[in-house]
């Protein structure tokens, strides 16, 4: 699968609120509910479509954060795949 251009990622990264370019990833950062038990469990809900798609984001968990960040590794980039996740990353928030 391709790495998206800048301006591929660019106009993709307007339909996706709260999502930002950093580096060769894209990242948004959510504030849950339920201290650190609410962001272990939106971490676990984001694991069945990151598994279901063999793609997995990093993740960064905090006591009421947790930060996603999704890069094609073996691309060197962003690519669709990314794009198509954090849509159900955002649906699961």
């Amino acid at each position: 699968m391709p790495v998206l251009s800048d301006e591929e990622i660019g106009e993709a990264l307007r339909q996706l609120p709260g999502w930002e370019r950093v580096g060769h990833a894209i990242n948004k950062t959510f504030t849950l509910d339920g201290g650190f038990m609410g962001s272990v469990g939106f971490v676990n809900r984001v694991a069945e479509p990151a598994e279901r798609m063999n793609h997995h984001p990093d993740l960064e968990i905090s006591w009421n954060r947790v930060t996603v960040s999704l890069s094609t590794h073996s691309e060197g980039g962003v690519t669709d795949n990314d794009l198509r996740l954090a849509t159900e990353v955002d649906q699961l928030a």
